[in-house]
């Protein structure tokens, strides 16, 4: 969509597709076992975003457990897309990008490929180390979804990964993108604020009070100002409904 706009900051920019695969279990027996959500750490060599961790899930209303990351491939940009999604987007503009990225991250590509070749097996022996009693039999794999890592070029060079979000708009500010690996409730405020910010300069001041009506913290350093910090965390945790009267000794 971004390259059928056909604007100049649209140039120039690929995208990887890769698909996060996880271990699913709806044994009650086993999942009533565990209420948490528990991090690893990263092999060597891989890529931020497959720190393994077991979940606690709620899957179509049912108790589940998810492990994982696995990295798959799918030549999608979206879970249920076309299979020529990758090889539509290589254009003569960014085809030089797109090389340089597979040759500048070989170790990238290695490990993706042992992880396709992974068998469930050895998927649920790395599980073992979360759950050492987990049997194959309790564990299905599942595509969780699909992400399309950014590709492009930068001071440091042609065709470098990027693991973050971007944001790309038109110079007049008639359309903007939103690029990269985790575009989830982490990201959507200050993806939004810099929208706004690029799209519609010119009612920033005019939006500012409502801005800050919403969010309180709009444009301060909250390093510097600890009972602000205090504030708006007895807020959220009023709005998400989180506070928690003690209840009287029986």
């Amino acid at each position: 969509m971004l390259q059928k706009s056909g604007i100049p900051e649209g140039k120039g920019i690929g995208g990887f597709p890769i698909s996060g695969l996880f271990m699913v279990c709806k044994n009650p027996d086993v999942v009533a076992q565990h209420y948490a959500k528990v991090y690893g750490q990263a092999q060597v060599g891989a890529p931020p975003m497959s720190v393994p961790h077991l979940d606690s899930r709620l899957i179509e209303g049912k108790e589940s457990l998810l492990f994982g990351p696995f990295a798959g491939f799918s030549p999608k940009f979206l879970k249920f897309g076309s299979m020529f999604d990758l090889i539509s987007s290589v254009k003569p503009h960014n085809l030089i990008t797109m090389l340089a990225s597979g040759a500048k991250n070989m170790s990238l590509v290695t490990y993706l490929i042992k992880e396709l070749m992974q068998s469930k097996e050895k998927r649920v022996q790395t599980l073992r180390e979360f759950v050492p009693n987990a049997k194959s039999e309790d564990w299905d794999l599942v595509v969780a979804g699909q992400r399309v890592q950014i590709i492009k070029d930068t001071e440091s060079g042609k065709g470098t990964l990027q693991f973050g979000t971007e944001v790309i708009s038109a110079a007049d500010g008639s359309i903007a993108a939103l690029l990269g690996a985790s575009p989830g409730a982490s990201t959507a405020v200050p993806v939004m604020l810099e929208v706004i910010n690029k799209c519609f300069p010119q009612h920033i001041k005019e939006w500012e009070p409502k801005i800050k009506e919403m969010i309180p913290s709009y444009g301060m350093r909250l390093l510097s100002k600890p009972e602000l910090i205090g504030q708006i965390h007895t807020s959220t945790a009023r709005t998400l409904g989180l506070n928690r009267e003690p209840q009287p000794m029986q």
